[in-house]
């Protein structure tokens, strides 16, 4: 007889109504991959939008969750170099070559980019199957909720900002959604590469965690136009990098903040994905417009190991247990929360 385990599962898109915990048998991996006893799952919007329902092929029933930290406790074949009792955070990006092929200038590789938790089952369970090859070890002194927190914002955050947006040292950067968990990465990656941050999030609150962790300025967006304030507080020349992961509702906003030859790096779109845009901004200011999403093995390893030695500081909401999965859906839906949403089973 299989081996169950509890899962948060769905069976049809749709609202956190269709969020049920089961049971459900417990995976084995296969050639190359390991099984982990999951500790810790962060949350991220990407996991509304596979249970809204996207474009793909997704396994049903599903379980989400693309961020993971545990224990390995079981190995498959080709796998065995990895010691059973491993605690460690999984990278939650498939098939890297996508990537690898873009930044070596040569053709895209023909294999389709994907992610765990999206288009294979995810970490929102007691036991979860990835391959070998997309786990780190974390260090004794780390914890999984941290670890967990981390992966999928940080490695998203700094392909955006210093592999496509170019960050340099005296820039400065606009950091739209500065609130979340891909916002509150970037800002301290932006602080760290010696760059002047401008950041937008909503409510008062909100506004003093952000410059907390370093923002140098702040723009409440329920109360201001940030693109004019922008447009003031650098004296009309505007910003060299917006990094943007909110989309539709503030894109023509984003290309007003920069200045003449700035870059507009797109790494998300939660309020929609038809952002306007104003076409004599782009060529008048010979502005560059950048798409970039998760990110390489290589940067994945870069930006945790700076996570692990403590430069960086994944920022948690809350910790939830696994039953309240629905529950994490419902906050993170509604919006105006800081940082990550961490489930453990």
């Amino acid at each position: 007889m299989a081996r169950m385990m509890r899962a948060a599962v769905f069976e049809d898109f749709g609202g956190p109504e269709v969020i049920e915990i089961k049971q459900v048998p417990v995976p084995d991996p296969g050639p190359g991959e390991v099984r982990i006893k999951v500790e810790a799952a962060a949350m991220n919007h990407l996991d509304l939008w596979v249970r809204r329902g996207l474009p793909i092929q997704t396994p049903m029933p599903h379980i989400g969750g693309s961020d993971i930290a545990g224990v390995v406790d079981m190995v498959g074949t080709g796998a065995d170099d990895v010691p059973l009792g491993t605690r460690v955070v999984v990278d939650p990006s498939l098939d890297y070559d996508w990537y690898e092929a873009q930044d070596r200038g040569s053709a895209f590789n023909e294999n389709p980019f994907r992610i765990i938790g999206e288009h294979t089952q995810g970490g929102f369970a007691e036991y979860a199957v990835v391959p070998a090859s997309n786990i780190l070890e974390i260090p004794e002194s780390f914890g999984s909720a941290e670890a967990a927190a981390a992966g999928l914002v940080f490695v998203t955050a700094w392909r955006a900002l210093t592999t496509r947006g170019r960050l340099k040292l005296g820039e400065s950067v606009l950091i739209t959604g500065a609130s979340g968990g891909v916002g509150t990465a970037a800002v301290q990656i932006a602080r760290s590469a010696g760059a002047k941050v401008f950041a937008v999030t909503g409510g008062t609150e909100n506004v003093g965690r952000t410059q907390a962790l370093g923002a140098d300025v702040v723009y409440d967006r329920l109360e201001v136009d940030f693109s004019r304030e922008v447009w003031g507080d650098t004296n009309k020349c505007g910003v060299d990098v917006v990094l943007d992961t909110v989309g539709e509702e503030i894109w023509p906003h984003c290309l007003r903040a920069l200045s003449r030859g700035g870059r507009l790096v797109t790494a998300g779109a939660t309020t929609g994905s038809r952002g306007v845009t104003d076409v004599r901004l782009v060529f008048w200011k010979q502005l560059e417009i950048l798409g970039s999403t998760m990110g390489t093995s290589a940067e994945f390893r870069k930006v945790m190991r700076l996570v692990f030695r403590g430069v960086f500081d994944p920022v948690i909401q809350e910790v939830m247990p696994l039953k309240e999965t629905r529950r994490a859906h419902e906050i993170l839906e509604k919006g105006n929360i800081f940082g990550k949403l961490v489930l453990v089973p």
